[in-house]
């Protein structure tokens, strides 16, 4: 594995011209447009990772045989650039996505991408795009660095070749109307993840398994799905794509603890000490959907709220399951949820200072 992988620059001849990109910029959206721009890099056994490039932004060509499509072999990462009042462009903890990469990529069998290579890689793409990062609200540009068995080969093993990727997606706020409190479907009969797992890791395959259970969310009225521990059906774990935290009526803080088959969100992490800042104490244990429904009904919880790198940070309305639902206070979300969302946004915008160091300027 090569410590010094270094990225070329091959500038896109044909790229958005400055009305097409600020026709997209208005109105961006998520995940549907791209910048102009993309990183990618290969590993072989024999000559380990190298032809690191930024690139135009553009189709791979792969075999119907790509070892990812059948054995599913993949990991990424969900991380955001912002532009700040003076026009700079920061990156908000890169270094916590560059090593759960890392730890992803350990996990899957894949080669790990050394952390210094993943963040030139990010801050490069970045620099060369910046004016794809949007302005205004909570705009913001969307980074998407990924890694895949890209052997055209059908045995299952490790894949002998991999690509590494990350793309770049203008994001409008998540909420366009302003943030809206969440109905939240227990799933009773899909699990997540399992101890032993890949619950831990950032994997394409534990998305895809939550996606019938987030079917049958819909199908009740919900907007996301919370899973349960696979042993027990008791412990709460967390949502589709999202992490849980609980304010309890004495104003402090809890989350469920890492498991093993929890993702260690870098939005989580980063509200433990949040929470602190602002005078809360805060615990990881494990959570029992009875203290949810419970404490929700008796007002013992007050909060809940969901966090996550797209949504950021998003109170929670009501748990509804097949037999019931219970509403978490007014519905409304509350003043712990506010103040953390806020001081979370202040920061990776740039409105407030950085006393953990989090900001990383990129140009």
């Amino acid at each position: 594995m090569s410590s010094d992988l270094q990225f070329t620059v091959e500038p896109n001849t044909q790229p958005a011209s400055d009305d097409q990109r600020a026709q997209i910029l208005a109105n961006p959206g998520f995940g549907q447009y791209f910048s102009d721009h993309m990183a990618i890099a290969t590993w072989t056994k024999d000559q380990g990772w190298h032809d690191a490039r930024i690139t135009a932004f553009g189709p791979l060509e792969l075999s119907p045989a790509t070892s990812v499509f059948h054995y599913a072999q993949t990991i990424f990462e969900g991380m955001k650039a912002y532009r700040h009042p003076d026009d700079s462009i920061h990156m908000f903890r890169p270094e916590a996505n560059a090593a759960r990469f890392a730890k992803s990529a350990r996990r899957l069998a894949l080669p790990e991408l050394p952390e210094s290579a993943f963040l030139d890689s990010i801050k490069a793409l970045v620099e060369l795009d910046q004016a794809w990062v949007p302005t205004g609200g909570e705009t913001s540009l969307y980074l998407r660095p990924f890694m895949f068995g890209s052997d055209p080969f059908l045995g299952v093993r490790p894949s002998a070749q991999v690509t590494y990727c990350a793309i770049a997606s203008p994001a409008g706020s998540y909420f366009s109307g302003g943030v809206k409190p969440v109905r939240i479907w227990l799933s009773e009969e899909y699990t997540r993840a399992a101890p032993g797992g890949t619950g831990a890791a950032k994997t394409g395959g534990n998305y895809a398994a939550s996606l019938l259970a987030q079917a049958e969310a819909t199908e009740n009225g919900c907007d996301q799905v919370a899973f349960l521990d696979a042993i027990e059906k008791k412990w709460v774990e967390e949502l589709g794509g999202m992490n849980l935290y609980f304010v309890l009526d004495d104003n402090s803080v809890v989350t469920p603890e890492l498991s093993g088959t929890i993702l260690e969100g870098v939005t989580r992490d980063s509200i433990l000490k949040l929470v602190t800042d602002l005078g809360h104490s805060v615990a990881e244990r494990k959570i029992s959907v009875d203290e949810w429904r419970d404490g929700a009904a008796s007002g013992r919880i007050r909060e809940v709220f969901a966090c996550g790198t797209a949504a950021v940070i998003t109170p929670v309305a009501s748990l509804k399951w097949k037999d019931g639902e219970v509403q978490v206070a007014d519905g409304q979300g509350g003043p712990v949820t506010a103040a953390v969302r806020t001081a979370l946004l202040d920061l990776q915008y740039g409105r407030t200072a950085d006393p953990h160091n989090w900001m990383t300027k990129v140009c």
